[in-house]
């Protein structure tokens, strides 16, 4: 058997997904990445308890859709796997450059990245790469990769804010996964970064969310 495998490049389309209207009283802007079996049109739903006015949230839609267990009726998505995560990785900071070049940010506008679960690995690593700067980057109930340094975000001003946040019931953080993604926090973020366990388990946590603007 002569087996070889090769590799192409094409042109793909993606979507994403908005919430509420981008106008000169917005004071806010959201990155916000979902987490494995998420779409990002239901993603938005935990941001509807922010002000309409102050706030417009970008969602980004992994690529890869599944059907979801155990009925296989809903459709969720993923953004990584183990199997070629480079070139993966390589394909959504395009796809995310194509979503903010689409979008037109004003500068200067106070940006907000957050990922969820399987999101936080996208969102930091598309800081790091990109080196985009945003005045609040938050880490919820997910894993930082293990390729990341501090120097990566030594970019990031001073004033930026780094919120690690996780339940303590969260069924995927036992107590050394817990000091594990406590510690590599702190190696990258230091000073700006500020630990906000709460009682449950893995979920998005909107009161949490409401209370960092």
């Amino acid at each position: 058997m002569n087996l070889t495998e090769k590799e192409i490049s094409y042109t793909t389309t993606n979507s994403y997904a908005t919430l509420n209207t981008l106008t000169a009283s917005t004071k806010n802007v959201w990155f916000v990445c979902h987490g494995m079996g998420y779409l990002s049109r239901y993603f938005l739903r935990y941001f509807q308890n922010l002000s309409a006015e102050e706030n417009y949230i970008i969602a980004p839609q992994a690529p890869s859709k599944y059907y979801t267990p155990p009925k296989f009726k809903h459709v969720g998505a993923s953004w990584l796997t183990k199997e070629t995560t480079v070139k993966d990785t390589e394909n959504i900071m395009r796809y995310f450059d194509s979503v903010l070049e689409a979008e037109g940010l004003p500068d200067g506008i106070n940006l907000i990245v957050l990922g969820y679960s399987q999101g936080v690995s996208v969102a930091t690593r598309y800081l790091a790469k990109r080196q985009l700067k945003c005045s609040q980057l938050v880490l919820h109930s997910g894993g930082i990769p293990k390729e990341l340094v501090a120097a990566d975000f030594q970019y990031l001003d001073a004033s930026t804010k780094v919120s690690l946040i996780y339940g303590t019931e969260d069924d995927y953080l036992n107590e050394e996964r817990i000091h594990h993604e406590e510690t590599r926090a702190t190696e990258l973020f230091g000073n700006r970064l500020q630990i906000i366990p709460f009682e449950g388990k893995h979920v998005v946590n909107v009161d949490l969310i409401t209370s960092l603007v």
